[in-house]
């Protein structure tokens, strides 16, 4: 028999809910970074230069929250800094300066977000070492940072600690960060990649740095990108993957320990629907929710099982129902359909976020990420004072088509109702009004969602809830 669920919430008791409602999630070189469903920010691991943003410059091994960043749609970890984009379409950065990667117009370091200078209608932001990358609404692409190898692309090789416009690129849809190098996705199909090219990183068949944008050789229909440290990647439109450059860890995976100055495919590997980067390491999403990777695996980044460096990819050990990837420095990161999140490899700065710095070499769960409040204690109305409360029910629940969503409050508020998947995407909002003091009822039907979990958001000035949902087909 289904039971009717009652939860009454007040503002102080709580306990955490294992799933992470992440949105999206991003690797630093020793820290970690995700995106919460609230639109803000949870980051762990090293600190030093204050690359978790919380004000202070102390490592952490379990996720703190980003200091005064809200209304965030993506996020981006370089080296020792981070990246953050805002849905007014400012960027935001905190970390190490020294090369001028937050572009705020300083060399200082900053444990607390700064604005990019000078940027707005930015819709895409990468970083993965010491140069910053951001892609404007008008397809052009701007940098900050490091240049001593060319990789902003402005046509020098001197540092900017100001965004400076890439040269001679338009029609950009995507960009990716390497290690001293940049890539863009132009909206036919194509690859340009600039900056340091010993290994052949630029894939143009040349290993001349170059600080413009060139060409990568005989790559069409390219629908995502990445870059590690001395090599690429790209994903074709038929589900394969290619990569160039530094090849000695095997970070190419066709087989071989040889660096390539021009796109090779990586073996075995078909029906891809996301890529990534670390360090020297790579991963793959399958459109069967598995992933794979390839590459350097000293710390355990690889996840499946060893530590032996691989040429070739390898499913991630005991992991399916995939939906987003990222790889961090060492350690590497992925969401599953069920809203849980997991982590493994290195883990000397506490990266891994489950309150050890104990590297792991297969995947780890990461619970109470995000800290949404539920599960509130049961508690009569007299037991509240003057404090605001509501009470919520939801019936039925496991549902196939549509439930009742019942709302009681304590006094009238404004309140947002929002359903979110389990990636923190959102799917509905059901309600963003003035709602009434007592009982208020809304239907939320289900009939043009899948089968699966979802979550109801609920937010007013002084409670947050989130309600697990199941629906059934």
């Amino acid at each position: 028999m289904k039971k009717k669920l009652f939860i009454f919430i007040v503002s102080f008791p709580f306990s955490i809910l294992n799933y992470s409602l992440a949105q999206s999630i991003s690797g630093g070189g020793g820290h970690s970074l995700v995106l919460c469903s609230d639109s803000t920010i949870r980051a762990w691991g090293w600190n030093s230069s204050g690359e978790l943003g919380n004000g202070t410059n102390t490592d952490s091994n379990v996720p703190v929250q980003v200091s005064t960043l809200s209304s965030i749609t993506a996020v981006a970890g370089g080296y020792a800094h981070t990246l953050a984009l805002k849905n007014d379409g400012t960027a935001w950065a905190w970390g190490a300066n020294d090369d001028g990667a937050l572009g705020n117009g300083t060399n200082t370091d900053s444990n607390v977000p700064v604005q990019l200078s000078a940027l707005s209608g930015i819709t895409a932001i990468a970083s993965i070492n010491a140069h910053s990358l951001a892609l404007k609404n008008d397809g052009t692409v701007w940098a900050c940072g490091r240049n001593i190898e060319g990789q902003l692309g402005d046509g020098t090789n001197t540092n900017s600690n100001v965004p400076v416009q890439v040269s001679a690129l338009s029609g950009i849809t995507a960009i990716g960060a390497g290690g001293f190098h940049s890539l863009a996705l132009k909206n036919d199909g194509t690859v340009w990649a600039w900056g340091y090219n010993i290994f052949g990183q630029l894939g143009n068949g040349t290993n001349t740095d170059s600080w413009a944008p060139v060409q990568v050789s005989a790559l069409s229909d390219i629908t995502a990108i990445a870059g590690g440290f001395g090599y690429s990647l790209a994903l074709k439109n038929d589900g394969t993957v290619w990569a160039w450059g530094s090849n000695f860890y095997g970070t190419l995976g066709n087989g071989t320990n040889t660096d390539s100055n021009v796109p090779v495919q990586v073996s075995a590997l078909s029906g891809i629907t996301a890529i990534a980067c670390g360090h020297q390491h790579s991963l793959a999403l399958k459109n069967d929710g598995t992933l794979w990777t390839w590459g350097y695996n000293g710390d355990g980044e690889l996840g499946n099982g060893t530590n032996t460096d691989s040429n070739v990819p390898v499913q991630v050990n005991a992991l399916s129902g995939i939906t987003i990837i990222s790889g961090g420095g060492f350690h590497s990161f992925a969401l599953k359909n069920d809203g849980t999140f997991w982590v493994w490899g290195y883990n000397w700065y506490g990266q891994l976020g489950n309150g050890t710095n104990t590297d792991s070499n297969v995947p780890l769960l990461l619970t109470g990420l995000c800290q949404i409040l539920t599960g509130m204690e049961e508690e009569n109305n007299e037991t509240h004072g003057n404090a605001p409360y509501m009470g919520i029910s939801v019936f039925p629940n496991p549902f196939s088509t549509s439930t009742t969503i019942s709302i009681s409050l304590s006094q009238s508020q404004k309140v947002s109702l929002k359903i979110f998947d389990v990636n923190g995407m959102l799917v509905t909002t059901l309600a963003e009004k003035a709602f009434e003091a007592g009982e208020n009822k809304l239907v939320w039907s289900a009939t043009d969602v899948n089968a699966g979990v979802y979550f109801l958001q609920f937010q007013s000035a002084e409670i947050f809830q989130a309600e697990k949902l199941i629906v059934t087909k």
